[in-house]
């Protein structure tokens, strides 16, 4: 159990939304309770299909969304795909460390261009790909289901690295947001919220349902005295 009272965020992904009306899903997404938007970045390539690019970024930048965007780069190689997100208002940038040639020069890049840096881990990677730079993460992304599609079911045996992640960045004494993507919704993130989460990437678990407004507000109850 947590001895301090974090700071929950929720972040939808786009991944679940109507694309033909985008903006507006995203506006009503935020207005509901939402805190992020958050971006989920496919190639066709690192991953088995392809999503979204830097555009729908600045378009969403454009039709007045001025909340945080965080983007998830499931993309080989990262480095150009960072330079265009951040010129495109990202906020959040975070790529797979096993995608970059260069882990600690691809970090650098994200902070120079003004975003917030941060890595990856898909579902079997282990936490010693990252305690080297573990200072420079403003967000540590736990892969809870394979990357590639939405929908997918949460694989157990991340609660035990969502603790164990938590306790490496105690450890580090930094304030480095742990997210969980993948399968999230109401049956675990309190439970995801007790291991150490503090930023929950919700899909389908939001976008499918009938009223944002009633589904967000579950998540925060599901939350509430943590």
């Amino acid at each position: 159990m947590n001895n301090f009272k974090r700071d929950y965020k929720i972040a939808p992904s786009i991944l679940s939304a109507d694309f033909a009306r985008l903006g507006e899903e995203v506006n009503a997404i935020l207005a509901a309770g939402a805190d992020i938007v958050h971006f989920d970045v496919m190639d066709n390539h690192y991953v088995p299909n392809l999503t979204i690019g830097p555009m729908v970024c600045k378009a969403l930048r454009k039709f007045g969304i001025t909340a945080p965007i965080d983007v998830h780069l499931m993309v080989e190689p990262v480095d150009d795909m960072i330079v265009q997100f951040a010129e495109a208002g990202a906020t959040y940038i975070t790529f797979h460390p096993e995608a970059s040639r260069h882990v600690d020069r691809s970090l650098q890049l994200i902070r120079d261009h003004g975003c917030k840096p941060g890595l990856v881990l898909n579902p079997a990677a282990t936490l010693d790909s990252i305690k080297y730079v573990v200072d420079q993460l403003d967000m540590l992304l736990l892969m809870s289901v394979n990357p590639g599609f939405g929908g997918q079911k949460f694989i157990p045996y991340i609660m035990d690295k969502v603790r164990d992640a938590r306790a490496l960045l105690d450890a580090h004494g930094v304030a480095t947001r742990l997210e969980v993507d993948g399968g999230v919704g109401l049956g675990n993130v309190r439970a995801l919220a007790e291991a150490g989460a503090d930023t929950f990437v919700a899909g389908s678990a939001i976008f499918n349902t009938d009223d944002y407004v009633q589904t967000i507000a579950a998540f925060r109850e599901q939350l509430e005295g943590l």
